[in-house]
């Protein structure tokens, strides 16, 4: 008589290797199908003071130009170029690599004097591919120049209200 060989059941190894790659195989699918999520994160992105004037709100219509005359009071000047903008939404603080971008803000008072809102303070991820994280601030602008014939503020006061982005409450940034 022939010794029949009985068939073998998959080992307990062999089943964690076929769930493993399935898994992996699954994820990987996921990922993938939310590739075309993630291509719209840099349209959403804040627009810097330069975008806010190239491209009007698209939930309210424009009556009034946003920079007023430049004799009568001063702006902000994106990274020191362009025409200065009279209460901007979004200035940019790091000018080198924008990674420093106040947003949001909500102006208190704007005067030739002076200016003082709230904002956020957006950090954007270090280049080892850590997240961008958000700083709520009290925002204050200064040292009114004239640049090529206009009035802009020159500087910026960024006061943290909750957490600080580089374990300082108060930093000062050149906008010139």
């Amino acid at each position: 008589m022939a010794d029949r060989v009985a068939p073998r059941r998959p080992g307990m190894r062999t089943a964690l290797a076929i769930f493993v790659a399935v898994t992996v195989v699954a994820l990987g699918c996921v990922w993938f199908s939310q590739a075309q999520d993630r291509s719209g994160t840099v349209g959403d992105a804040p627009k810097t003071a330069a975008a806010q004037r190239a491209l009007p709100a698209r939930d309210t219509p424009r009556a009034m130009p946003e920079t007023v005359a430049p004799t009568e009071m001063p702006g902000v000047r994106e990274c020191g170029v362009g025409t200065p903008v009279v209460e901007p939404k979004i200035i940019t603080l790091n000018c080198s690599n924008a990674g420093v971008v106040a947003s949001d803000i909500k102006w208190d008072s704007f005067s030739a004097d002076g200016a003082a809102g709230t904002g956020v303070v957006l950090v954007s991820g270090a280049s080892g591919g850590g997240s961008p994280a958000s700083f709520p601030a009290r925002l204050r602008l200064y040292d009114v120049t004239k640049v090529g014939g206009m009035l802009a503020f020159t500087g910026i006061e960024v006061s943290y209200t909750g957490a600080t982005p580089h374990a300082k409450a108060k930093e000062v940034y050149t906008i010139a």
